[in-house]
């Protein structure tokens, strides 16, 4: 089953895609412009650190008799 907001969002991108002629440097540099004019409305989230999860213990038993 498509999604039909998905295939929308698709759409736009291949259609801005096209725009450029697929030049990587000319879609980024326009989204830098795009992303300028929005002004406060772009979030920016720093990333997430992860910490290291423990292993569970049947993962431990297999270690220990493997």
């Amino acid at each position: 089953m498509k999604d039909p907001f998905v295939e929308e969002i698709r759409n736009i991108r291949m259609e801005h895609t096209r725009a450029f002629q697929s030049d990587l440097k000319k879609i980024s540099e326009d989204l830098k412009a795009y992303e300028i004019i929005l002004g406060d409305r772009v979030v920016h989230l720093s990333p997430k650190r992860r910490s290291p999860t423990k292993p569970s213990s049947e993962h431990a038993d297999a270690r220990q008799t493997g």
